[in-house]
């Protein structure tokens, strides 16, 4: 965290380059690391709180290797994310929100992943996979196990 605060600076607007340095840096977000952001911009916990839980991108706590966000977006939804999202947590036997035992994924959905065109879609870390099924989509987790 220190090499984002050194980075960055300590103006109250160089908040989100310095979360995502930290991101960047631990893959996720920490409440001492959030603490010490507030302390050294002089501003509040809650802000820094604020502004991090508000993005999709500034994951808090830990997260596993691979991170799976899938869209449900109304688009997404009128093509078929109910189904993408059951086929991965029977896959991977977790819900969305959760961790796998062995940390390799975190599987998350999100509001929009700006593929509405092309939906259902999903991130896996920051790769995009659209036009999915649930076949398509396992296959392409299982790419990373």
């Amino acid at each position: 965290m220190k090499n984002a605060l050194d980075k960055r600076g300590n103006a109250r607007e160089s908040l989100l380059p310095i979360l995502l340095e930290v991101v960047k840096e631990n893959s996720f977000l920490t409440d001492t690391a959030m603490k010490e952001i507030a302390g050294a911009l002089d501003i509040s916990s809650a802000e820094v709180f604020g502004v991090a839980s508000f993005y999709e991108f500034l994951p808090i706590g830990y997260n596993g290797k691979n991170t799976i966000r899938v869209c449900k977006n109304i688009s997404c939804y009128i093509e078929g994310k109910d189904e993408i999202i059951k086929a991965i947590e029977d896959f991977l036997k977790i819900k969305a929100g959760e961790t796998t035992r062995d940390g390799k994924f975190t599987f998350k959905t999100a509001n929009c992943l700006g593929w509405c065109h092309k939906g259902p879609a999903m991130l896996i870390n920051d790769t995009p996979h659209t036009d999915l099924t649930p076949e398509k989509a396992i296959a392409l987790i299982s790419e990373y196990t």
